[in-house]
């Protein structure tokens, strides 16, 4: 890797070992190498600037969940000359809540949800981010409903129109990173899948997916065979039926030992006007920032990785 430090052997072991000392080895001042001084982080529930604000997010998380894990499942990534490189990093994370936060006062509840990442980074530094952390699998496992959550979450911060504002692509910024991925057949083929999806072509499923496909979705919900995994996606798509999709960013992987795999970063834009996961139509503008990873197999697809942020979605529903 040029310009990197030759500590590292590869890209993904950069990454996986830029983790591990910020989270388990607490070395968040390590943020102020690792991260550009006026990074874009995105999240479905906002936009912060600079690794000053990560270091501040990060030092909360540390001191609500102080035993939290970080353990790195894969890293999806490609290289683009003008841009450096990019990893999509997807993580299981686990945590007790042992001290009161941004969650409330502390319950002692444990919790293991899936994160992924995608990072953008050059001169051995991190400079652009999106990321989505499966909040709703936190809050259920945490003993709340989603939607109450939310509802309370935003009187906590002051009502509708004092509430922090989620994240919204006319609020955007430009981070540096503007490659769109790679060509790789895996990246296309699962590309073209879930605009079929999204296009109501919901047989695709049935011919694309493996009977046995395992999917690991937002919610901290698990799912086994085509008629689950179909679920999830009707459900989503259904609450939204007039949001435009689009594609932002893919990436197709065929090495590393692992099955050939794919990574989508995704977005639905567009009004809740339809029955599905999201209940009763309201009207409301919905931004929905997606990211997935998928690997394939002889039978089609094998697993599938979905998340977006529920509480950001109901806190757009109901703010």
């Amino acid at each position: 890797m040029k310009n990197f430090s030759n500590k590292w052997k590869d890209f993904p072991d950069y990454i996986l070992g830029v983790t591990r000392e910020i989270w388990e080895d607490r070395g968040v001042a390590t943020l102020n190498h690792y991260y550009s001084d006026d990074i874009p982080v995105r999240s479905p529930m906002g936009l912060q600037r600079g690794n000053k604000a990560v270091i501040a997010a990060t030092m909360a998380t540390i001191n609500e969940f102080p035993d939290r894990q970080l353990y790195g499942e894969d890293v999806i990534w490609s290289n683009d000359p003008d841009y450096g490189l990019l990893s999509s990093h997807r993580l299981i994370t686990t945590a007790t809540h042992t001290r009161d936060g941004q969650f409330g006062p502390a319950t002692g509840k444990r919790w293991t949800v899936r994160v992924i990442a995608d990072c953008a980074a050059k001169d051995d530094t991190i400079y652009d981010e999106w990321l989505i952390r499966d909040y709703g699998g936190i809050v259920r496992q945490m003993g709340h409903d989603p939607r109450e959550f939310t509802a309370a979450l935003i009187e906590r911060e002051g009502g509708p129109e004092k509430a922090t504002p989620v994240f919204l692509p006319e609020n955007d910024v430009d981070g540096g990173y503007r490659s769109r991925g790679n060509d790789n057949e895996w990246g296309a083929r699962y590309s073209a899948l879930l605009n079929a999806i999204m296009e109501t072509d919901f047989n695709a499923v049935f011919r694309e997916y493996d009977r046995a496909v395992i999917g690991e979705y937002a919610g901290g919900r698990q799912t086994l065979g085509r008629d689950e995994a179909l679920e999830f996606w009707v459900g989503l798509r259904s609450s939204f039926p007039s949001a435009r999709f689009e594609i932002h960013h893919q990436i197709g992987m065929d090495a590393g030992m692992l099955s050939p795999r794919a990574s989508v970063r995704w977005s639905l834009d567009g009004t809740h006007d339809g029955w599905g996961s999201f209940g009763r139509p309201t009207g409301k503008r919905v931004h929905v920032m997606g990211l997935c990873h998928a690997e394939f197999g002889p039978w089609g697809l094998r697993r599938e990785f979905a998340l977006y942020d529920e509480i950001a979605i109901w806190k757009q529903i109901l703010g």
